[in-house]
Formats: structure tokens, sequence, C-alpha cells
């Protein structure tokens, strides 16, 4: 097939399977099979979900998990986890009970500003262009008052405007910098449509200000949208106890183990290539309640990288010290979420998340969603500086290997219980599963 297809938006579901299974796959009937087998037996229920994006065909699941026993400002939460890799949540659920018995998480929200900009082109007089800035700047607020009259009866809107000269880094480029607060919301559609609006007047009063030459006056939007880059909303999640307090497996002593950790953690600030994995492994336990909870983990994983990068060099999110014999590890990360909008009030799965994490405020989940990476970062350095990772990981990936060589449930439980005292490589599970197979 060479043609592109015209109209496939405008195709019913039904449709839309079909011209996907006959043009695209060896076996039509299996594709349409096995796509219809994820629909939900309620179609209203299906319904809905067909309608959170475009030309949708099916349901693709994730694995909704629990992390139980996590202590954080003193209060107990069971954090959900959606995600596909063996061995997050358990690594989770072990950090968590760890520090349950060493005093829990800490956590504390150090901002919630977000930013958005009005990206646009100057040619010329810089000085015309600020006193121009001073004189609108109180339009360009009013020009957006209907659209952030509800946002500021809860306590939020637009924190401020500035005029900003980037025309050294690209010429005649110019921004309006603008910094808002959203409370309980994400707000990336109340920040789009605030920058909108500004920019339309910015555009506007311009052509009235007769100050400006006529190629002044017809400076040219580019575009007006949100950052994902939020260095000032930012929280900060810790735990910490006296190092003879520490546990480590293997009978290695309290302060060995710290050092280690310590030292672990310095490599990943200092090397981009053990700290891009290290940040991974954060953002494991980050992105899973990121999915669970219906905020976008896309936005997420940009800021925090771009924040592990705000120094010049790439490095670890998190931090570890021993002081006066107490061991510390901690971590700041920018974290944009919402408790409302979006898919909050619409995916039952998230609503249920919520419940579950007792309705938290936009600032309780970024504190739930950074001791979340704060565990996982532990848990991972904590088996690489001890047993390995491959260790557990592999006993959590057990299941996945057995259902991929077509175990029953029979030679599953017998496998598992073998492996509880045997490395789990895959091919340690292959050889095993064979040896089974061949005594039947």
């Amino acid at each position: 097939m060479t043609a592109p297809i015209e109209g496939f938006s405008k195709l019913g579901k039904e449709d839309k399977i079909r011209w996907i299974a006959q043009h695209y796959t060896n076996n039509s009937e299996d594709t349409i099979a096995i796509l219809k087998q994820y629909w939900h037996s309620d179609p209203k229920l299906q319904n809905l979900h067909d309608e959170f994006i475009e030309n949708t065909i099916t349901n693709f699941y994730l694995p909704l998990g629990i992390a139980p026993n996590f202590l954080i400002n003193n209060k107990l939460y069971a954090i959900p986890m959606a995600i596909e890799e063996s061995s997050v949540v358990a690594a989770a659920s072990k950090a968590a009970k760890y520090w349950h018995t060493r005093g829990g998480f800490k956590a504390t929200v150090l901002g919630t500003e977000k930013v958005g900009q009005v990206h646009f082109m100057y040619e010329g007089d810089t000085e015309k262009l600020g006193h121009f800035f001073k004189r609108v700047q109180p339009k360009l607020l009013e020009s957006v008052a209907a659209i952030t009259k509800n946002m500021e009866k809860r306590g939020g809107g637009i924190r401020n405007i500035a005029l900003r000269n980037k025309s050294a880094d690209l010429e005649n480029y110019f921004q309006l910098h603008c910094t808002f607060e959203t409370q309980d919301a994400m707000g990336a559609n109340f920040i789009n449509s605030c920058l909108e609006g500004i920019a339309e007047t910015f555009k506007e009063e311009a052509q009235l200000y007769d100050a400006f030459t006529q190629q002044e006056k017809d400076l040219e939007i580019v575009m007006s949208i949100l950052s994902n880059n939020i260095p000032n909303c930012l929280v900060r999640a810790e735990v910490s106890c006296p190092v003879t307090d520490l546990k480590a497996q293997d009978g290695m002593e309290p302060m060995d183990f710290a050092q280690k950790m310590v030292r672990a953690v310095n490599m990943a600030k200092v090397e981009p290539y053990r700290a891009v994995t290290h940040n991974k492994g954060i953002m494991n336990g980050i992105d899973a309640v990121i999915l669970a909870t219906g905020n976008d983990f896309r936005a997420i994983e940009a800021g925090a990288h771009a924040y592990a990068a705000k120094d010049g060099q790439y490095t670890s999110l998190t931090h570890a010290s021993i002081d006066d014999g107490i061991f510390k590890f901690w971590i700041e990360i920018p974290l944009a979420v919402g408790t409302v909008g979006g898919l909050t009030n619409l995916h039952p799965l998230v609503k249920l998340a919520l419940e579950i994490l007792q309705h938290p405020t936009a600032k309780e989940l970024m504190q739930i969603v950074a001791v979340a990476g704060l565990a996982q970062n532990f848990g991972a350095v904590r088996s690489l500086v001890t047993t390995g990772i491959q260790q557990g990981h592999m006993k959590m990936h057990l299941l996945n290997i057995l259902n991929q060589l077509g175990a029953t449930e029979s030679e599953k439980h017998k496998l598992i219980a073998h492996f509880k005292n045997h490395t789990a490589t895959h091919s340690a599970v292959v050889q095993a599963f064979n040896e089974l197979r061949s005594k039947k």
C-alpha cells in the first residue's frame, strides 16, 4: 500500500480496526479479536475512553499496583503505581517499609511557580520596546481578566509578566516571560489561554503605539506556549537516621553501607553516563504515580531532566551525605501536577487512585510523587552497592519469562519455589523450565 488514506478520522471505530488489520497486520481476524478483547464491556465506559484521544481503536492496559507503608510527614499512604516494568513496585514497597521504622519520609514544597512565554521577533530600538512594555503591561493583565477570574478566586493567577531580550542568542528574538500560580490544577490549558490573550493584546497595542516606526509596530508573534522547564515549582523529599540504625544485605557494617551509598550517589553527580541511568530509576517511581493519577509524565520527565542539567552538566537528582553520624538521602525535583482538571475527574481509575491517596491537594501530590522517586532510587542504589541489581530484578522478572515460555500454573509454582534459592538469570530459568518439562 503506497497511497495515504483520506478521511481516516471520519471512519467509525469498527472501520478503523478493519482498515488497520487489513493493511498493516498479517492476520486481520486475529488483529480484530485482540483489539476487541480489550474493549470495556460497558459501552458507556468504552465511549468515555474513546473520547480521551483521537482515532481510538482499543484500550492499552498497564498493571496498576500498590506500594504500601509510605509514612510521609507522619501520615501513612498506600501509593498507586501504573507501570509495566518488573520490580518497580516491589522496590518502592521495600524502601517504604525500610524507612517506616526509621522516621519515615519528610517532604516540603519549596515553590509552585509555573512559566509560560510569548515568543516574538522585533526589529527596532530596544529602549523604545522597553518603554512600550512598561506602558502596556497593565493592559496585558486586563485583557485576560475573564480567564484569570476564577483562578484568582482560588488564590492563583498571573504573578508577573517580564520582557526578556534574547537577541544576543538569536537575532531580533524577545520574550514576554510570564509566571503563574495554578493551585490544584496542572494549569496547561489555563496558562496557554492566558498567553494567547496576552499575545493578541501585545500585538494590537504595538500597532497603536505612536513612538514605534511601522517596522517596529509590525513585530511578529511567533508562538505563545507554556514551558515545562519549571525550576521554581520545586519539592524536596528526604530520609535520615543515625548511621548505626542502617541495615544492609549480607551483613555489611552500617558505616560501610552508608559510605557506599554516598559514593554511589556522588558518582552519579560527576558522571553523566551514570547520572542518566540513576535518574531513570528515580523516574520509574515518579512516572508510575504520575500515570496512575492522570498527570502528564512527558512534561514531568522533561522538567526533571532539564533541572538535572541546570548547572551546565547533567547530574544526579538525588543527594546523600553523612554528617555527625547521621545518614541523609534526599531529592529536589520540579513537579507540575494537578488533582483537578484533565483526566482527574473523568478516568475512573484516576479518580480511584486519588481517593486511595486520600484526595491530596496538588502540593500534597507533589510530595507523594517526590517520595516515590526517592524511595525507588534508594532501593536501586542499595541493591547496586550490596547484592547487585539483577538478583532482585530477575526474580521479579521471573513470571514474565515463564509466561513467554508458556509455563502452566503448576510449573510456575514449582519454578518460583526453585528460584527462591537460586539466581534467576534468563538462561537459568529456561534451563530449569526445560528440565522440568523433560521429566514429564
